[in-house]
């Protein structure tokens, strides 16, 4: 969850935590603090917030203090400016790809315009859909399909992207999208696993315990699935058509490799402020 979300009114009464035991603000405060969290104060508020009875405050604060991420015990995340639905077991949208769908705004709102005619969108590796989400919001007119492997991300993707229009589609990468979507995809992004395998020991326990494996783990140098990505992505892609891929900033050069190696012209665009890498690549026109 973002430390820029809004903060709900300060409230002055006390917050009880089970039936007995009265819980004022302060002390949930501390009591996630004691646990680790880093933005106790603003996780408190968030939680507060959300709790509909002093017994639900006291079972999220509970699933909270023993590591489960804020955004799967509020049941959202703040996603470009959209609330999003996060189940969980379900991957949380960071706030760093958020710099991913701003590129992809841009070049799809420029294909329209070239196009005179909706944008074709894909939302790969879609998780809880909050980048096709995020597209759908941004983009006037889009025609927005979307894909996870796995089950539940897939129904909470549906959820997310339903009032869109949009459709959501279970299997691996390409294999379940329509195949009448080869060669007319205008704006494709694949917001792919990129950890090393070696590494995801490392990440924290919030990902590392609560978020799919197969979300996180990208292979041995972590570009295990964006090269399969890059491998496909000619054949699907519109002439002039963008692939948008999220890496680390050590990856990138190999992952321009896999890109031009597979006929896209690629370049790298980072954001100092989000912390983000990403490369895009383009299908020539002819």
């Amino acid at each position: 969850m973002s430390s820029s979300q809004k903060s709900p009114p300060e409230q002055s009464s006390p917050l009880a935590l089970g039936h007995s035991a009265p819980l004022p603000r302060p002390t949930v405060v501390a009591r996630l603090r004691a646990a680790g969290c880093v933005f106790a104060e603003d996780e408190a508020e968030l939680l507060v917030s959300a709790a509909r009875t002093p017994d639900e405050l006291a079972v999220m604060v509970e699933q909270r203090v023993i590591g489960l991420p804020l955004e799967h015990v509020v049941g959202w995340a703040e996603f470009h400016g959209l609330r999003i639905a996060v189940d969980p077991g379900v991957f949380v949208p960071r706030r760093r790809t958020e710099f991913l769908v701003g590129r992809a705004v841009d070049l799809g709102r420029r294909t329209a315009e070239r196009t005179g005619r909706p944008t074709v969108a894909v939302d790969l590796c879609c998780g809880s859909g909050a980048v096709g989400a995020a597209l759908a919001a941004a983009l006037e007119r889009v025609e927005l399909y979307a894909a996870d492997i796995e089950p539940a991300a897939v129904r909470c993707a549906r959820r997310n992207i339903a009032a869109t229009g949009g459709a959501v589609h279970e299997g691996d990468l390409f294999d379940p999208l329509p195949v009448d979507l080869r060669g007319r995809i205008d704006i494709l992004v694949a917001n792919v696993p990129y950890v090393p395998s070696e590494e995801v020991g490392l990440l924290p326990s919030e990902a590392r315990d609560h978020e799919p494996l197969v979300a996180l783990d990208g292979g041995a140098d972590g570009l295990d699935v964006l090269r399969r990505v890059t491998a496909a992505a000619p054949r699907w892609l519109a002439p002039g058509g963008h692939l948008l891929v999220e890496t680390s900033e050590r990856q990138a050069p190999r992952a321009v490799e896999a890109f031009t190696r597979n006929g896209l012209l690629a370049r790298v665009d980072t954001s100092d402020e989000l912390y983000a890498t990403i490369v895009i690549g383009t299908r020539p026109d002819r």
